[in-house]
């Protein structure tokens, strides 16, 4: 396990660096700059003295090479948009409100995706297992943005009892329809892997072995079939943390939640190279990492796996 863990933190560094060099490429080919975000076209002079300000006269190779080393060394450079602020600055400020809508969202996904699939096992072929299913399809084909919007129109619109967007912390109601919007599609696809999973286990030999022990029908459920069903329902749940918090672009921009998704889609709008970059390698570390953990804990939660 120890020189598994330690091939894959090596395997970090090549994985940023080709993430890096993807962003920088396809940047650098995206046409404008930092001097397109006015609203009146800027004379000729004053474009080249921003792009010597921030190094964008410079060769490619060169400032590729240059900002590769800045942020080595932890430093994305200065917002071309919020002059004030540097790009680690934004980060520090908009990741945290990402992250604490992602942790709602999961609270509610991973418990109503567990219970709607573990249902749908033990009620097989019933209405029950329809519905949930149901569900579970309309969950995964709905986009985020446009659950959003029909939270929006139902609570907030006709009904009048939400919000319709804003942001005033974990525990004020402008969280309730984000919160929602994010979590409907990984509860979908919970429930989808968690009823998989559990129909499997019911046709264990050790399930029928206890059936005939004369055990009663929750007691098989609880003791031997969910410990068993949920191991590989645990461990994607990692992934799905890691989608919600890198998938909030569009729910966070429809609802006004001032998170790294939302900013992050300003940024490319206004073209803020630094904040882009910033933000992808974010993202890519957090995508790689929780990776990481879930293989662990899968070692862990199935004793017969060995790396």
């Amino acid at each position: 396990m120890t020189r598994f863990i330690i091939r894959r933190l090596l395997a970090v560094i090549p994985t940023l660096w080709v993430v890096y060099t993807i962003t920088f490429v396809v940047m650098h080919a995206t046409p404008g700059g930092p001097g397109d975000n006015s609203d009146k076209p800027l004379p000729k002079p004053v474009i080249e003295n921003i792009k010597a300000k921030y190094g964008l006269d410079k060769p490619v190779w060169q400032q590729y090479t240059t900002y590769l080393w800045n942020v080595l060394h932890g430093d994305f450079g200065p917002s071309y948009v919020q002059t004030s602020q540097s790009a680690s600055d934004i980060v520090r400020n908009f990741f945290p409100v990402s992250i604490k809508l992602g942790l709602v969202a999961m609270l509610i996904g991973v418990p109503l995706g567990l219970a709607l699939g573990i249902l749908a096992a033990v009620k097989q072929n019933t209405l029950t297992d329809f519905g949930s299913m149901f569900i579970a399809v309309v969950g995964i084909s709905t986009p985020s943005y446009v659950t959003a919007t029909l939270l929006v129109v139902v609570f907030a619109l006709t009904l009048h009892v939400l919000p319709t967007s804003g942001w005033n912390g974990v525990f004020d109601k402008h969280i309730i329809i984000p919160a929602f919007a994010l979590a409907f599609a990984p509860a979908a696809a919970l429930a989808r892997y968690a009823r998989s999973a559990t129909l499997e286990v019911l046709r264990q030999d050790y399930v029928r072995t206890a059936r005939a022990k004369g055990l009663q029908h929750r007691t098989i459920i609880m003791r031997h079939v969910l410990k068993n069903a949920l191991i590989p329902v645990v461990t994607i749940g990692g992934l799905i943390f890691a989608g919600i918090i890198t998938g909030s672009f569009f729910v966070e921009t429809v609802l006004g939640v001032p998170g790294i998704g939302r900013y992050f889609v300003t940024a490319a709008t206004a073209r803020d190279y630094p904040v882009l970059m910033a933000v992808t390698l974010l993202f890519a570390v957090i995508i790689i990492f929780m990776n990481l953990l879930v293989d662990i804990a899968y070692g862990f939660l199935d004793p017969r796996i060995r790396y």
